[in-house]
């Protein structure tokens, strides 16, 4: 029987593509929907993404075109350039909660509750880990599954939860960072002076990595 939510097995650059679109929709409704340009910066980000991709252009104009075909997504015709947009909400009959938890499944593989909740604040704030879990619940338990709970892998306490609308590509193992040698610093506080300079140092960070998000907001 063809699936009349997911008609076929989605590719990484398709899967890549939705999220992102339904990411934007959420982070930055002002500037939804998204030209192609604007849609393959968001594809490539290098923040909230597993794994980061290096989409071209061409790569990313065909994916719309195979979901275009299977009514995932839709072009409009803008003043300047054609811009798009998705259409799996209805489709795959997602509230809020499912919305933001499929877009964090979408753009970054299988993960737990846990993590889901955490990285959901931007999307739809969940107030408690078990609401995370009762809404993943309630898609798993749809006539056709969009997600599915994978078996608890050794050595970790929670199960994490993947999507079910194609390949998921796993996370790369995170790389044990190298040890550190701390410089030798004398022992007692700083000197005064000493002190109020790296205090403004610290400020004039702060500044600049709040600045730098900022932008990364406007470009994206």
């Amino acid at each position: 029987m063809t699936s009349t939510r997911i008609p076929r097995k989605l590719d990484p650059a398709e899967i890549r593509v939705l999220g992102a679109l339904l990411e934007k929709e959420q982070t930055t409704p002002e500037a939804y929907p998204l030209t192609v340009n604007s849609l393959l910066l968001a594809c490539n980000q290098k923040t909230n993404r597993e794994p980061v991709t290096d989409l071209t252009e061409e790569q990313v104009i065909d994916a719309l075109e195979r979901l275009r075909q299977e009514v995932l997504v839709w072009r409009t015709e803008g003043a300047r350039s054609e811009k798009w947009q998705q259409s799996v909400v209805r489709r795959w009959g997602l509230d809020r909660a499912g919305k933001a938890l499929m877009t964090l499944l979408l753009l970054r593989g299988p993960q737990t509750p846990g993590e889901l909740r955490t990285r959901s604040e931007r999307l739809h704030p969940f107030s408690s880990v078990q609401e995370v879990e009762d809404a993943l619940q309630r898609m798993a338990s749809m006539d056709e599954p969009l997600v599915m709970e994978q078996p608890r892998r050794p050595g970790h306490k929670e199960t994490r939860w993947t999507h079910l609308v194609g390949d998921v590509a796993e996370p790369a193992p995170a790389r044990e960072a190298p040890a550190r040698v701390e410089p030798d610093l004398p022992a007692g506080p700083l000197p005064g002076a000493l002190s109020t300079r790296v205090a403004k140092l610290e400020e004039i960070v702060a500044k600049l990595t709040e600045d730098v998000e900022t932008l990364k907001s406007l470009l994206s």
